[in-house]
């Protein structure tokens, strides 16, 4: 079976080359909390249940984008991702939202993301 790329990264067998995973997991990031987004300003802000649809392929994306990540296991990518993602939350709050961020919120995804960087740098096999 050939397999199809899209900027280097397989679409079937996962992989991206010479793509840094930071990107990958910030583009996660976006596209995860992008869909969950959805699905919250239709059921908690009475917005259209149309936005449902944007929110289902979003999250399809960053599910995609995940398996991209090159890591031996799914639990080390899954674990590294989480500490991306909870700053990248705290963006969105900002940026989106209007809500700044306060220091122990800083603080708090500032230990999360030295732990991700623990999990994605860490020489493996030592």
């Amino acid at each position: 079976m050939r397999s199809t790329s899209i900027a280097g990264c397989s679409i079937l067998s996962g992989g991206c080359e010479g793509v840094a995973p930071v990107l990958i997991y910030a583009l996660a990031a976006l596209a995860e909390i992008g869909g969950c987004f959805a699905f919250w300003a239709w059921l908690r802000n009475g917005q259209s249940p149309a936005w449902a649809l944007p929110g289902v392929a979003s999250l399809v994306l960053f599910a995609w984008l995940l398996t991209l990540i090159p890591a031996e296991a799914a639990g080390r990518a899954y674990a590294t991702y989480g500490g991306i993602y909870i700053v990248a939350s705290l963006i969105w709050m900002w940026a989106v939202e209007k809500a700044a961020p306060d220091r122990w919120d800083v603080i708090g995804a500032a230990v999360c993301l030295l732990g991700a960087g623990i999990i994605l740098y860490a020489p493996r096999g030592v």
